[in-house]
């Protein structure tokens, strides 16, 4: 899942990030309102961690166009402005939840898992597809009885697939979701070719065949009944 990760406070900002990166979940940051404002218009996060004192602007007001925009990204208001009127206005334009610097790092991490399970896998602990059973917990899949043991990567991009079961997903939406901004910079996306073979290969080893269908010239689809 991605992360953007808008503080100011780089020590902070780099901390939030190496512990969000070992619990698996890819991280982009950004340090100013205008920086915060362009990554937001320019790709899709599955959360967002909205610090409201940036450089250049507010973050209620970041928060606001957000909204404005029908983005249903999920937001985390994480501000050392602990007043009431915060947290409701913040709450009123429509962030997910708030919490309050200091703040213990496992802590921040739940709450995003929660937010995000809540906001694509209608609240469930396990998600289940074409015989295929995840864990979001523990972050373990299987087929079965029989675990699949998936890189991160893959476990990534086989989550986006059945978040989007029955959808077809390009290439290039599936390497901005794998790859962040760093997508921009490559020369092609024959990456994503890479981890759906393996992950096709890993499914089908497991007893899970032809989930992942290749349409020609668009991208790929998870196809469910």
């Amino acid at each position: 899942m991605k992360i953007l990760i808008i503080e100011d406070e780089r020590k902070l900002s780099d901390s939030i990030v190496a512990y969000l990166s070992s619990e698996k979940y890819l991280c982009e940051q950004a340090f100013t309102y205008t920086d915060a404002r362009m990554k937001v218009n320019l790709y899709e996060y599955d959360c967002i961690l909205l610090d409201l004192m940036l450089p250049g602007g507010n973050g209620l007001d970041l928060l606001h166009e957000i909204r404005k925009q029908r983005n249903p990204v999920g937001v985390i208001i994480v501000s050392a402005k602990d007043s009431l009127d915060d947290k409701v206005k913040g709450l009123e334009i429509g962030a997910d939840d708030y919490l309050a610097k200091p703040f213990h790092l496992p802590e921040l991490s739940m709450r995003i898992y929660a937010i995000i399970r809540r906001k694509t896998f209608s609240a469930n602990n396990i998600l289940e597809s074409n015989g295929v059973c995840i864990n979001l917990l523990n972050k373990s899949a299987a087929v079965g009885d029989t675990p699949v043991e998936l890189t991160k990567s893959e476990y990534e991009l086989l989550l986006f697939l059945i978040g989007n079961k029955n959808r077809v997903i390009s290439k290039s939406a599936m390497a901005e979701h794998l790859s962040g901004d760093m997508a921009d910079m490559m020369d092609n996306h024959d990456f994503v070719y890479t981890h759906i073979k393996n992950l096709k290969a890993k499914l089908a080893s497991a007893g899970c065949k032809d989930c992942i269908k290749n349409v020609y010239g668009t991208g790929y689809k998870w196809a469910e009944p």
